[in-house]
């Protein structure tokens, strides 16, 4: 039977061990939550800034308060495999939001860092639509605006995830930078999809993409009683 002296040495190692061990389950877990929230980020960001051409999609929706571009225009993004780009990215978005908040970022910053790629996208449309209408808007300088609002976004984000602490520190003062510049973004966008969206450059869109008129007839057919 062990003496008091043993018998403290080896609960106490025991406690010790014990720690190592929780502490080293943590490191691992907090390095898997990394690693999926980089996944992540590399597959939404695949997404937003990867349109590959547009098409005649559903009749332009005038109702719904928030529309993109896309809406305005009845076109779809697509994507190189030809998936609906709008949706890839909802659907990257939300698996992109569970993986941030897991692990342990506000919600604030997942959310400017979300709506950033929203704002990739829009502008890839419009960059797209543009070259259709052969270049009636900048939207050369709406792209950039756009990836740099992003890597900032981003940048804020990844500084949450790595140092929490002392990114805490700084989160107030980036997140009223990031409300400056994302004001500023949203002019350039809403003045690029006013030029985009006149009626006569919508029309002369849809012939483009659609030039015997078949997809534009069954509009018309949909809206019938």
């Amino acid at each position: 039977m062990p003496g008091l002296v043993e018998l403290a040495y080896t609960t106490g190692g025991g406690v010790v061990g014990a720690a190592l061990t929780n502490y080293f389950t943590k490191i691992q877990e907090r390095r898997q939550l990394r690693a999926e929230v980089y996944r992540r980020l590399e597959a939404t960001r695949a997404i937003s800034g990867g349109v590959r051409e547009i098409r005649i999609g559903l009749p332009p929706n005038t109702l719904t308060s928030r529309k993109t571009l896309a809406d305005a225009l009845g076109i779809v993004a697509v994507l190189e495999d030809g998936t609906d780009a709008h949706r890839a990215l909802r659907e990257a978005l939300s698996e992109l939001l569970t993986a941030v908040l897991v692990a342990g970022i506000p919600r604030r910053v997942a959310d400017f860092a979300a709506g950033a790629h929203e704002r990739v996208l829009e502008s890839a449309v419009a960059t797209a639509v543009n070259r259709r209408l052969g270049g009636l808007a900048d939207t050369d300088q709406l792209t950039q605006a756009a990836q740099a609002y992003r890597a900032e976004t981003t940048g804020l984000l990844l500084a949450v995830l790595w140092r929490p602490w002392r990114a805490r520190l700084r989160t107030r003062g980036r997140i009223r930078e990031l409300r400056v510049a994302v004001h500023a973004l949203r002019l350039q966008q809403e003045a690029a999809v006013a030029a985009l969206t006149r009626p006569e450059q919508a029309e002369t869109l849809h012939q483009r993409l659609d030039p015997d008129g078949t997809l534009r007839e069954t509009w018309i057919e949909d809206r019938l009683p």
